[in-house]
């Protein structure tokens, strides 16, 4: 490996940390703002670690969760980097993606934030985000995006969400926006309900062009557009009136949420089959979901 691409591991991991940390001062300053009998929300942050097969340390991250708070029925915000060798179902999926050398040498780094917000008021919109880096010893790549999963739909936050996105990707090619909400499109489909999981958003994964500054800010802007793109919609639901039939509505849909994490997620699986702290990995599960 050369030492240019350790400088830029380490730039990649340092920026979703400080992506992290805005996000995390921004969801505790939403939480201040809304008025309710709860105390306002923080997150406990714990360490998360990953062991190899042979128990030698093989990284670790943050796994930042608030539970109960005024705004945030339960929200996380994780940033990992690890590292190691893959296993064979790892390899094998990889290897079926046209990663080269997996079968060869299966030695990975990988490094990102993932985040994923449950509310307390149904109206306001739940969300997924998450960018990451990945290196193998033959290859590199960057993935990631956001997509909103709104229980009650509101035509207006959708497309002010997808705005942002496109907003944020255009300077990197007008062609970036619709070619990456179709794959988020594809991507978070649940084809056992025939359905979407939310209203899209933007994603992308095996993502090299050959140029790492290029790509590397593209992901860099992905993460940016996140806060405008949700803040705003927080702000416009969080005070509206609920009732027990909306509250059962937003249970309803947080099954579809759970089953699509459980079953086709492909952040996931890699997650759990290379050994990472599995509570770390099933944040992104609702605090209370419902099947009818």
């Amino acid at each position: 490996m050369t030492e240019a691409m350790e400088q830029q591991k380490a730039q990649a991991s340092a920026w979703f940390r400080t992506l992290r940390d805005e996000i995390v001062a921004a969801f505790e300053a939403l939480e201040d703002r809304q008025v309710a009998d709860l105390p306002a929300g923080r997150f406990e942050v714990n360490e998360t670690t990953r062991t190899s097969d042979d128990g030698s340390d093989a990284g670790g991250g943050l796994m930042s969760v608030m539970r109960g708070g005024r705004v945030f029925e339960k929200v996380g915000v994780n940033i990992s980097t690890v590292f190691g060798q893959l296993g064979d179902a790892a390899q094998k999926a990889m290897a079926a993606r046209g990663i080269p050398g997996m079968e060869s040498d299966p030695r990975f780094w990988a490094s990102g934030i993932s985040l994923v917000a449950h509310m307390q008021n149904p109206h306001a919109p739940a969300v997924h985000m998450n960018t990451r880096m990945f290196w193998t010893p033959h290859a590199w790549w960057f993935g990631g995006g956001s997509d909103l999963n709104p229980c009650i739909e509101y035509p207006e936050d959708t497309a002010d969400f997808h705005a942002t996105q496109k907003a944020h990707l255009d300077p990197h090619g007008t062609d970036l926006y619709p070619r990456l909400k179709e794959w988020a499109d594809e991507y978070f489909y649940i084809p056992h309900r025939n359905r979407a999981r939310g209203v899209g958003g933007i994603f992308m994964d095996d993502h090299c062009t050959g140029d790492w500054e290029a790509d590397f800010a593209l992901t860099q802007d992905i993460g940016r557009a996140f806060l405008p793109a949700y803040v705003p919609l927080v702000d416009r639901r969080r005070e509206m009136v609920w009732n027990d039939a909306h509250k059962d509505t937003q249970l309803v849909h947080r099954g579809l949420y759970a089953e699509y994490n459980l079953v086709y997620d492909r952040g996931t699986k890699f997650g759990l089959a290379t050994g990472h702290d599995a509570n770390a990995v099933l944040m992104s599960l609702p605090p209370m979901a419902k099947w009818v």
